[in-house]
C-alpha cells in the first residue's frame, strides 16, 4: 500500500475508536439530549433561508414560522425545565401566528384576511400568555378590570343630555 492510502485508512481508524469511546462514554447521549430542539428549530431556520434566497416560494414561510418558533420554544423548555411549558403553552399559537403572518406578507397575492387572522391568533396568543403567567391572579385582573369599565359606563360617561360621544356629540 502506498503512504497516502495508510495515511487515509489511520484516520479512518483513529476517528471510528473516538466516536466508539465517545458512545461507550455516553457523549452522544448527552448531546441527543441536550440538543434535539435543534432538529425542529434548523430546518425553520433553513426554510426561511431558502425563501429569502429565493429558492423557495413563500408557502414555505408557513411551516418556516411554526417550526422556528416551536424550536425556539422547546429549546428554552429544554434548557430550563418542562415545568416552563405549564406557562408558555400559549406560544404554540404564536407559533402558527407567525407562520401565517410571514406567508401572508410575502405571498405574491396578498390577502387582507389571512393577514387579519394571523395578528388576531397572534394577539390571542399574547392574551393568553398574559393570563397564563400571572396564574390565579388573572381572575382578580379581569375582575378590577370589568369593574372599572362597568363604573366608566355608569358614572363617566358625562351627564344625561350632555355632551359626549355616545349621544353624537350633543
Amino acid at each position: 500500500m502506498s503512504s497516502k492510502n495508510d495515511a487515509k485508512l489511520g484516520i479512518f481508524i483513529l476517528a471510528a475508536g473516538i466516536v466508539i469511546l465517545f458512545g461507550k462514554l455516553g457523549v452522544f447521549g448527552f448531546l441527543g439530549r441536550a440538543l434535539w430542539p435543534l432538529v425542529i428549530l434548523v430546518p425553520g431556520l433553513f426554510l426561511h433561508v431558502l425563501f429569502f434566497s429565493r429558492r423557495a416560494p413563500a408557502s414555505v414561510l408557513l411551516p418556516a414560522g411554526i417550526l422556528t418558533v416551536y424550536g425556539l420554544l422547546l429549546g428554552l423548555c429544554n434548557t430550563w425545565g418542562w415545568g416552563l411549558m405549564s406557562h408558555l403553552w400559549p406560544l404554540l399559537l404564536l407559533g402558527i401566528a407567525v407562520g401565517l403572518y410571514e406567508y401572508s406578507i410575502y405571498s405574491p397575492g396578498r390577502n387582507g384576511g389571512l393577514t387579519t387572522s394571523a395578528v388576531i391568533l397572534g394577539l390571542l396568543s399574547v392574551v393568553l400568555l398574559v393570563f397564563s403567567m400571572l396564574g390565579t391572579g388573572a381572575l382578580y385582573v379581569l375582575g378590577a378590570i370589568l369593574i372599572a369599565a362597568g363604573a366608566w359606563l355608569i358614572f363617566g360617561r358625562g351627564k344625561p343630555g350632555g355632551r359626549n360621544k355616545w349621544n353624537g356629540g350633543w
